[in-house]
């Protein structure tokens, strides 16, 4: 099953996800940019059709990279990946940390979309 989610469902992750802060969109193009590249047909030229962790990651990824929230990217780009990977039916249980290591290294150490998929991959359940 291909999930396709829009900036709309972004934002409601955001409110769930950060209820207890008031947090505004600094950077919408941030959030359009993740919908789309999430949609790809053709991340690689090995794959042609991408399944739900790539598609998580490229989510997590971009909202990492480009920071749409004044701050807490971070969490917000964990959740939206856990999120997304439950609602594809392909949940994730990764071990305590693991989430944040992983964002760590997409921040840090600029580890590519590929790689991260492949993590999310390790975690289904």
């Amino acid at each position: 099953m291909h999930l396709y989610i829009d900036v709309s469902w972004l934002l409601d992750v955001q409110e769930a996800a950060l209820s207890d802060e008031d947090m505004s969109v600094s950077d919408y193009s941030a959030l359009v940019a993740a919908v789309a590249r999430h949609k790809t047909k053709l991340p690689t030229l090995a794959a042609a059709d991408p399944d739900a962790a790539w598609r998580a990651a490229a989510l997590m990824h971009t909202i990492v990279r480009l920071e749409p929230l004044p701050h807490r990217n971070s969490l917000y780009a964990a959740f939206v990946a856990a999120q997304y990977m439950g609602q594809s039916g392909e949940g994730i249980d990764p071990p305590y940390g693991a989430l944040s290591e992983l964002v760590r290294k997409i921040r840090d150490t600029r580890v590519g979309v590929v790689a991260v998929a492949d993590q999310l991959r390790s975690w289904k359940v």
